[in-house]
């Protein structure tokens, strides 16, 4: 008997392809730009608020949590605005136009050092920390959705969201090598790694121009280069609409439950400069850190397109995640029970990196694929709603993460003056290797009754191709006759 499932899959592999190598790259390297500055942020704010402006860390932590939360209202009028458009150059490319420039501005704004003090300087936080998120939001809900237009092809899809993914991974780390390059360049800095200082005013403000300039730039390839060739409809949706069409996606609806309780896994970015510095020393030394989970987190994303040819999304995500928490748990025992010789701590966090790849993708492959699921259903894409839930999601979850993460700072009595105790040491690690494995077991929880997989994916992009095509034919017929 023949093996549907194997013909299916060819029959989507053999289908036309639509991206060049230029898209592809424009694309990818314009997320790893946006990224570059949201990692920066992640990594420096906190930190550059505490050392510089001589903020406390609980009360950052929890400020930072209420400013990601009000920031994330945003998002559905930005999803609305999205699928209520019917420009020439698309839907989504004209939101990433408006928003580069508020965001070159914010960004280097909140790492400029003011003279405010007590209450007046946590309400300068919270309002220049919002303006941030607003401009963010307008970059990151359309970048985001980009992904489900650039091919109707689903291998396609799968590979270039893979790859974008890959570099905006990359991108969220990047920081922690170019801060510590400009700290050798800029006079009278921390000088990098030699000196052991902590990073200075004048190091961040400069840091903050080079990557906002940097990061904005390459964002810009998205609106020079990418095309959107999935077609549409501007679609006018009522806030209430909008909740009923994220309520009755229900691919979208299990990935977004995933990522909630999938928040934890984020801490690292959150406290990785005061992970460094308490575990190794050396604020600038969160590079080895960073490269050290990134490395592992390469390698699982170069490998994530065979193991969902393999196996499936489904699959791949669940068996992924148990692996990161068992990995969790090793390099846990090992620090805290055993050695904190750094080779070894390294080692073990290789291992618990490899989670990572797969895990940060997956969701975002779950959410292009449901805004096909949605047309399917209904004949309506609904890019903007389905990613501006996305980001909403995403938002809090970085703030939860980051929340938790600072409080745990303070528990531990996190000093970046001081040489860190070996029980601030502990409670650190414990932050930075064990959360990540525990919350990575929680996001399994709805991904077992995800089952847009396998046969049933491939049937629903079939008939959607068959759809858009008779469209297509239509269109042709009605402007002949036109024009007759």
């Amino acid at each position: 008997m023949e093996n549907t499932d194997n013909k299916n899959h060819s029959d989507v592999g053999a289908m036309k392809k639509y991206l060049t190598i230029k898209d592809i790259f424009a694309y990818s390297f314009a997320l790893f730009g946006f990224q570059l500055i949201v990692g920066y942020l992640n990594s420096y704010q906190a930190e550059f608020y505490a050392h510089i402006m001589k903020a406390d860390f609980a009360i950052i932590g929890v400020l930072l949590l209420i400013v990601k939360s009000i920031s994330a209202i945003f998002d559905p009028f930005i999803g609305n605005l999205i699928d209520r458009t019917n420009s020439k150059s698309g839907k989504l490319k004209p939101f990433i136009l408006y928003s580069v420039v508020p965001l070159l501005i914010f960004t280097i704004i909140i790492f400029i050092e003011v003279p405010f003090s007590n209450a007046v300087l946590y309400i300068y936080i919270f309002i220049t920390f919002l303006l941030w998120n607003m401009s963010m939001t307008l970059g990151d809900v359309p970048s985001q959705a980009l992904a489900s237009v650039l091919t109707p092809n689903p291998t396609e899809k799968t590979n270039v969201i893979s790859l974008a993914n890959t570099l905006k991974s990359i991108g969220l780390v990047a920081c922690v090598v170019i801060v510590p390059i400009i700290c050798l360049i800029v006079p009278g800095g921390s000088l990098g790694f030699e000196a052991g200082e902590p990073i200075s005013s004048n190091e961040y403000r400069t840091s903050s121009i080079v990557i906002a300039i940097l990061g904005c730039g390459l964002f810009m390839l998205i609106y020079v280069f990418s095309k959107e060739r999935v077609p549409y409809k501007a679609v006018r949706m009522t806030f209430k609409d909008m909740f009923s069409s994220i309520k009755g996606n229900k691919p979208l609806m299990l990935a977004l439950i995933s990522c909630f309780l999938g928040f934890g896994r984020q801490i690292q970015t959150a406290i990785g400069i005061q992970s460094a510095n308490a575990l190794i020393g050396n604020q600038n030394l969160v590079i080895v850190l960073g490269i050290t989970a990134g490395v592992g987190a390469l390698i699982s994303m170069s490998i994530m397109p065979v193991l969902i040819k393999k196996f499936d999304e489904k699959k791949v995500y669940i068996g992924v995640s148990i692996y990161g928490f068992a990995a969790s748990i090793l390099s846990t025992l090992v620090y805290v029970f055993w050695t904190q010789n750094l080779f070894v701590t390294l080692a073990t966090l290789f291992l618990v990196g490899l989670q990572f790849g797969v895990v940060n993708i997956l969701p975002m492959i779950m959410v292009a694929d449901s805004v096909d699921y949605y047309e399917y259903k209904t004949g309506k894409r609904t890019e903007g709603t389905a990613y501006a839930a996305l980001s909403l999601t995403i938002k809090v979850t970085l703030a939860l993460s980051g929340a938790l993460g600072l409080i745990m700072l303070s528990v531990a009595k996190y000093d970046a003056a001081a040489v860190a105790s070996d029980s601030t040491k502990n409670l650190i690690f414990i932050s930075y290797s064990l959360f990540p494995g525990i919350f990575s077991l929680l996001s399994i929880i709805p991904i077992l009754k995800y089952d847009y997989v396998g046969k049933k994916k491939i049937e629903i992009t079939d008939e959607l191709q068959k759809r858009r095509n008779k469209n297509e034919e239509t269109i042709t017929v009605d402007s002949n006759n036109s024009e007759i």
